[in-house]
């Protein structure tokens, strides 16, 4: 099994930046994609990026040409970085890890983007 564990997020002014990190524990050698979800009230669960076999990404794309995705293989660490931030993208962002057996979802960070 993989835990997960979101950190990095707060508040910032529109036009800012985060950095987001995921740390993974547990079976982490069976993960085989890392990625980022987030969630506003109201609103479904909405993919964010993806890095799959550390060969790919992919994005939404509200966040192509802001958001970054990068993995740090030896720590067990996603990242997202964040720039430019917008009101929009406000919302709670999990990460998930996916393996054979199935996906994990970590607790989730509040990003906040407001004036």
């Amino acid at each position: 099994q993989v835990q997960l564990v979101e950190s990095g997020g707060g508040l910032v002014h529109p036009g800012g930046s985060l950095r987001l990190s995921c740390a993974a524990s547990g079976t982490t050698f069976a993960i085989t994609a890392m990625g980022w979800y987030r969630q506003s009230p109201g609103n479904q669960r909405e993919f964010v990026a993806a890095l799959t076999g550390g060969i790919s990404t992919n994005y939404t794309d509200s966040v192509k040409g802001r958001f970054t995705i990068s993995r740090d293989n030896a720590r067990n660490t996603v990242y997202l970085q964040m720039n430019s931030l917008k009101p929009e993208d406000t919302a709670v962002y999990y990460c998930t890890a996916d393996t054979v057996a199935g996906d994990y979802w970590g607790q989730g960070t509040q990003v906040t983007v407001s004036s």
